[in-house]
């Protein structure tokens, strides 16, 4: 069985946007106000798992404006780079 992780984005009653992280194996979510609360909050779920989770499936509330979609992928292309660097190798390995 692959593990998978669901990211939405939403916007809260501040007008602010986070994360809702769930771990679809068995429905724990996590709210991320953050990406530093996202990775903490990804690890902890993801260690039970040795780390390794199989897919991250993204979307967003039909709310969320679109400059906080490229906020946050802009963050996430730096974890991204920040967790390749650690590891030494791509996260997502091309298909041959």
């Amino acid at each position: 069985m692959s593990l998978v992780f669901t990211s939405v984005i939403k916007i809260d009653e501040n007008n602010e946007w986070f994360i809702e992280l769930t771990d679809t194996s068995d429905g724990r979510v996590e709210i991320c106000k953050n990406m530093e609360e996202y990775k903490e909050k990804f690890e902890k779920l993801s260690e039970e798992y040795g780390g390794n989770v199989d897919e991250v499936k993204w979307s967003q509330d039909d709310n969320v404006p679109p400059y906080y979609i490229d906020e946050i992928r802009q963050a996430m292309a730096e974890l991204q780079a920040e967790v390749e660097a650690k590891i030494g190798r791509p996260l997502m390995e091309e298909n041959k």
